[in-house]
């Protein structure tokens, strides 16, 4: 995915468009760049800011919307009127989703939009919103609410949403003890994300929620997942702050995980094939890869929702994580077994047809027979698998490449593609087309 961020920089990387680079790379998509300010700043205070002309900064949005595909936007710092109507006249008119998060002052204590510039910006940028992200004082200033409350809270949300953005979040909430929550309101419903507090002040917080949400947004997830992933992303984030000068700690991204990204870049292959549509079963798909020598399905990265089809159209829904399938996470741990270098899988749908195109490319293709499973492990998913999987592979001296079942009582029947890496069994699914 291409992100573009529009916002101040900040020298020490803890916060702006620095910090929005570190966590929108870190999520395996591109981070383009426009500069509406420079400031001076470090851990312990905030000493400068010089605004870029509005000229320089329509410029720079036209060498990227000009160049690039770009599959959301960023608002962070802008600091007076004439920058909020530069960014509006070139950005007015575009149809991908804006993500507003509205920095009025940063934790150095530096303003970062000045007071006479907030009606220009809900006047002109918040009606543009997807959705806007603002702390609780930023929720107070924009709404003129005080917010002591959850009613209070959701008063405040309301009220911007009125502005016209379409989605309001209001972040890092201390209502209850020992907690910090994120109100979301999504369309005219709303819930809370809540988390544990951490004791740790830090600076870029409140930039890597937004980026991280951004990027959920960007890859078509909805309000309540990628609110919900751009939370945990940021609490993550605050855990690995570190103290790296005299002032307060500057959060750090978390590092990627290759497994993760393996998974990941192989399932948007995958649900890009052409007709890939006719291959997702009843009960949707999954797809996993486990890291060497799994124990148990939490060494297993697998999708906590599912490959799932509407129509024609095959997305991914749900979040990579360890223990997010156990189905096709249990065939990996039974194959795995006997054929260490087999550590990924992925469940398409059981047809005749199928099994003859895989079996004309010369793939190694086995089975096995619900029927015959023993009573005691009967309808005992994961033993079930396992007890498949174990028959399925006995005579084999080579790990096969498919794996299917005909199904059984309640069971649909199905077809696993095995590989040493999700790339692999992507690729043997590709020439069945």
């Amino acid at each position: 995915m291409n992100v573009l961020s529009i916002g101040g920089s900040d020298p020490s990387s803890g916060a702006g468009i620095q910090n929005d680079i570190k966590t929108i790379t870190s999520l395996d998509s591109y981070c383009f760049t426009v500069i509406t300010a420079v400031t001076s700043q470090n851990t312990k205070k905030f000493f400068r800011v010089e605004p870029i002309s509005p000229k320089m900064i329509t410029v720079q949005i036209d060498s990227i919307l000009s160049d690039f595909k770009i599959d959301a936007i960023k608002i962070g710092m802008v600091y007076n009127s004439s920058i909020i109507k530069a960014i509006y006249s070139k950005i007015k008119r575009v149809k991908i989703p804006i993500i507003l998060d509205p920095v009025i002052k940063s934790t150095t204590g530096g303003v970062l939009m000045t007071k006479s510039s907030i009606p220009d910006y809900k006047k002109f940028l918040v009606p543009l919103g997807f959705v806007i992200t603002p702390n609780k004082r930023e929720g107070e200033i924009l709404s003129g609410i005080k917010i002591k409350t959850k009613n209070d809270l959701l008063k405040c949300a309301k009220k911007i949403k009125k502005i016209g953005t379409k989605n309001v979040i209001i972040t890092g909430n201390r209502l209850e003890k020992n907690k910090i929550s994120d109100l979301i309101l999504e369309d005219m419903r709303h819930h809370f994300n809540t988390t544990k507090k951490l004791s740790k002040l830090n600076h870029g917080s409140g930039c890597t929620y937004s980026s991280a949400l951004t990027v959920c947004i960007a890859n078509g997830k909805n309000i309540s997942e990628s609110s919900m992933f751009a939370q945990k992303y940021t609490v993550e984030s605050i855990k690995l702050a570190e103290k790296l000068g005299m002032g307060i700690e500057i959060i750090k991204v978390p590092k990627i995980d290759p497994i993760k990204k393996n998974l990941k870049n192989a399932a948007t292959r995958f649900v890009q094939i052409k007709n890939i549509y006719s291959l997702i079963p009843e009960v949707q798909t999954n797809f996993v890869f486990s890291r060497l020598n799994p124990k148990s399905t939490k060494d297993v990265i697998g999708i906590n929702g599912r490959i799932i089809k509407s129509g024609k159209t095959v997305q991914v829904v749900g979040d990579f994580e360890y223990g997010g399938s156990q189905h096709v996470a249990t065939a990996i741990l039974a194959i795995n077994k006997k054929f260490p270098t087999i550590r990924s899988a992925l469940n398409i749908k059981y047809n005749p047809k199928i099994l003859k195109k895989f079996q004309s490319q010369g793939f190694r293709i086995s089975d096995y027979e619900r029927s015959k499973e023993p009573s005691a492990i009967k309808n005992k998913e994961n033993l079930t698998v396992t007890w498949g999987i174990k028959a399925a592979i006995k005579n084999f001296s080579q790990a096969p490449d498919i794996i299917f079942h005909k199904g059984g009582f309640g069971k649909e029947p199905m077809i696993l593609v095995f590989g040493e890496e999700p790339n692999k069994v992507v690729d043997k699914i590709s020439r069945l087309f």
